[in-house]
């Protein structure tokens, strides 16, 4: 016979006996069970998590399957399993249900021990062999109630998953203006409904949970509370500023973020995230290939324009520097640098010179070369506003 199948006779009697004698005891030794894990295991009392009914009818249920185990030698895990799944459904940590089982092992010991004495039976040997069987069952029974708990708690985590998923893409595509919805959703991002908030978004990180936490810590630091989420391409931060400036809060990001990034102007609450998470998207895309920088639409806006109308960036290129795309390079080169140079500095040709390192009249005769190629004269009154604009798609739309 194997261990399980042993029988330990107590002075004439049974395990089997014993354990049919407190059977007829349930509900008083439910009740002493249930008084005991109150007393002995605080969680209960503190997290509230579990009905006292839920409580009782747990403890019912599997302090008669262990008796049941030890009286028949078979298998009765279903009350386990139950148990396991629920505690993890209420988020009852597992130590502290397994803390209940071992309390519950030692009140049927002592049940047993006292049925036995109760019946004359005292011998301290055999009452060993029966406390050897008592927990090697509370042990077993542990066992299958860690296992449903954890297979629980991974469904609830990806649910958790889903769920926070689903929030995080509404809140993107603009159903903030729903009340219920962005209630939902500040509570499980953990944001605010209302207040000045940023969206960042980067390209998608190595590490990604390990690095969108060190986010949460540095802006928990200077009293910003934010939410991350892990996007195919993208790492999307929303930052609830509260009191604090942009300008900050950009500081921080170039500190942090080794990525390229966009950063969003201010929105008002949840539901504006939408219309911010478009802006920091419009406010990546403003940056050179292979930069590394958060490129905030505050300093970007020309760029922004431009990108949010590419047929009217592709007209400003044509009509003032495509011409000079049939110079050779290196004079090319020279004429849109010093170009770049005449609306740096206002179109004054004494600050082009110092921009450019040259004689002023090395600029005039560059301008004038200019004008020679595109027929375009850059000198006149106005002049700046196309010209610049038109230089700075030929950097966004280098083809």
């Amino acid at each position: 016979m194997g261990e399980r199948d042993v029988v330990f006779p107590v002075a004439g009697l049974s395990v089997e006996s014993l354990a049919e004698s407190v059977l007829l005891h349930l509900p008083a030794l439910t009740d002493a069970l249930v008084e005991t894990i109150y007393a002995q295991n605080p969680a209960y009392r503190v997290m509230d998590a579990v009905p006292q009914q839920d409580l009782w009818r747990s403890c019912h249920d599997n302090v008669a399957r262990v008796v049941q185990m030890i009286a028949d030698n078979e298998d009765h895990f279903d009350a386990a399993q139950a148990t396991g799944r629920r505690r993890a459904e209420q988020r009852m940590p597992l130590d502290d249900v397994l803390k209940s089982f071992r309390l519950g092992g030692r009140l049927v010991w002592e049940a047993l021990i006292e049925e036995a004495r109760a019946q004359g039976a005292v011998d301290s040997e055999a009452l060993l062999d029966v406390a050897s069987k008592v927990w090697e069952v509370v042990d077993r029974t542990s066992s299958q109630v860690a296992a449903a708990y954890h297979v629980a708690e991974r469904q609830l985590v990806r649910a958790d998953e889903r769920r926070r998923s689903t929030l995080w893409e509404g809140l993107l595509h603009g159903r903030g203006k729903d009340r219920a919805f962005v209630q939902e959703a500040a509570t499980v991002l953990d944001v605010p409904i209302d207040g000045r908030y940023l969206v960042v978004a980067i390209d998608n990180l190595v590490d990604d949970e390990c690095t969108t936490s060190s986010f949460v810590r540095r802006f928990a630091g200077v009293r910003v509370a934010s939410a991350w989420q892990v996007r195919p391409q993208t790492v999307v931060g929303l930052l609830a500023l509260g009191t604090e400036s942009l300008p900050k809060a950009l500081g921080i990001l170039r500190d942090v973020v080794h990525a390229p990034a966009g950063l969003s102007g201010v929105v008002n609450g949840l539901a504006e995230v939408n219309v911010a998470y478009r802006q920091a998207m419009l406010a990546r895309r403003t940056l050179p290939a292979g930069q590394i920088d958060v490129a905030a639409l505050t300093e970007r806006l020309p760029e922004a324009l431009l990108l949010s109308a590419p047929e009217l960036a592709g007209q400003l290129v044509q009509t003032w520097l495509v011409p000079l795309t049939t110079v050779p390079a290196s004079e090319r080169d020279l004429l849109l640098d010093t170009l770049d140079k005449w609306v740096t500095a206002a179109g004054s040709v004494r600050r082009t010179a110092d921009l450019a390192h040259c004689h002023r009249n090395t600029v005039i005769n560059r301008l004038h070369r200019v004008h020679q190629i595109t027929g375009r004269d850059v000198t006149e009154d106005g002049c700046q506003l196309e010209l610049g604009l038109a230089l700075r798609a030929f950097k966004l739309f280098p083809a």
